[in-house]
C-alpha cells in the first residue's frame, strides 16, 4: 500500500531525512518510532504531499506522491500532531464540511458521520460546538472525520498525546478492528513504546533520518528485552556510527 523508496529531503546544507526505506502493507499497523528530530514528520508530510522530497520515490496504492498528489490525497488521511479544527462548527458541521471536502454523496455523509461520531464517543455531542471540547475530545472528533471517506492509507502522528486512558484504548481498538475488518493501512508514529508493542505489526526506527531497524516488535525484543530498552540501545549505536563517521 505504501512504498517509501530512498526518500531524500534536504533543507539547505541539513539532511533531514537520508536515504530511507520503508513500505506499509494493506491492513498493516506500521509503528514508526524515532527520537525527536529523527525525520517521522518530516516522512509523514511528504507521504502526504505537504512536502516534496529531495530525492527518493514515494508510492501509495501503486500512485506516485509527486505525479499525482490529488489522487493519492484522495486514498489518504492524516491525523497530525497538533490538529487545527474550526471551532465555531459543532461536531457533525465540522464533520460535514470534510465530506465535502471529499464529495461524498449527502446520504452516505449523513449515516457515516453519526456512525463515526457515536463510535469515538461523541454521539452525544454531535450539536456541541467544537471549541467547547477537551483535547481529547478533538482528537477523537478529527480520527473520525479522517475515517468519513473510508481511505486505504492512514497516517497517524503522535495519535495518544492529550487522550486519556479510556480514549487511548478506543483509539486503539478502531485502529485494529479498521486494519484487520477493512484492510486499512496505518502509519503511527509514537513516542510511547507500549502503543507499538501492543498495537503495531512491525515497526520501523529511524535516527538522524537513517533506518536503523525494521520488524515485528517480537523479533526486535528478542532476548526478553522491553522495546524501550531496544530503542535506546539501537539509537545509541547509531548515534555512534555517526561521531565515527564525522571524527573519520
Amino acid at each position: 500500500m505504501l512504498r517509501i523508496e530512498q526518500v531524500v529531503k534536504r533543507y539547505g546544507g541539513f539532511t533531514a531525512v537520508d536515504g530511507l526505506d520503508l513500505t506499509v502493507d494493506a491492513g498493516e499497523i506500521h509503528g514508526f518510532l524515532g527520537p525527536n528530530g529523527a525525520g517521522k514528520t518530516t516522512t509523514m508530510k511528504m507521504v502526504c504531499g505537504l512536502i516534496r522530497p529531495s530525492a527518493g520515490r514515494i508510492t501509495v496504492d501503486g500512485i506516485d506522491v509527486t505525479r499525482d498528489p490529488l489522487a493519492v490525497k484522495a486514498r489518504i488521511g492524516y491525523v497530525p500532531d497538533r490538529p487545527h479544527l474550526y471551532e465555531r462548527l459543532t461536531a457533525l458541521e465540522y464533520c460535514y464540511f470534510i465530506a465535502g471536502l471529499y464529495d461524498l454523496p449527502r446520504q452516505e455523509t449523513i449515516t457515516r458521520s453519526h456512525e463515526l461520531l457515536a463510535l469515538f464517543g461523541l454521539g452525544e455531542k454531535i450539536d456541541h460546538l467544537v471549541e467547547s471540547f477537551s483535547h481529547g475530545m478533538k482528537q477523537r472528533l478529527v480520527m473520525a472525520s479522517v475515517l468519513l471517506h473510508r481511505p486505504r492509507l492512514m497516517i497517524v502522528d503522535e495519535p495518544m498525546v492529550g487522550l486519556d486512558p479510556r480514549g487511548a484504548r478506543l483509539l486503539k481498538d478502531v485502529l485494529r478492528r479498521q486494519a484487520r475488518e477493512n484492510g486499512l493501512a496505518v502509519l503511527l508514529s509514537t513516542h510511547t513504546l507500549e502503543v507499538a508493542e501492543e498495537v503495531c505489526d512491525r515497526v520501523t526506527v529511524i535516527h538522524r533520518g537513517r533506518r536503523v531497524a525494521v520488524g515485528p516488535p517480537d523479533e526486535l525484543r528478542a532476548g526478553g528485552q522491553r522495546l524501550e530498552a531496544v530503542f535506546l540501545q539501537l539509537t545509541e549505536e547509531a548515534e555512534a556510527e555517526d561521531a565515527a563517521r564525522r571524527f573519520t
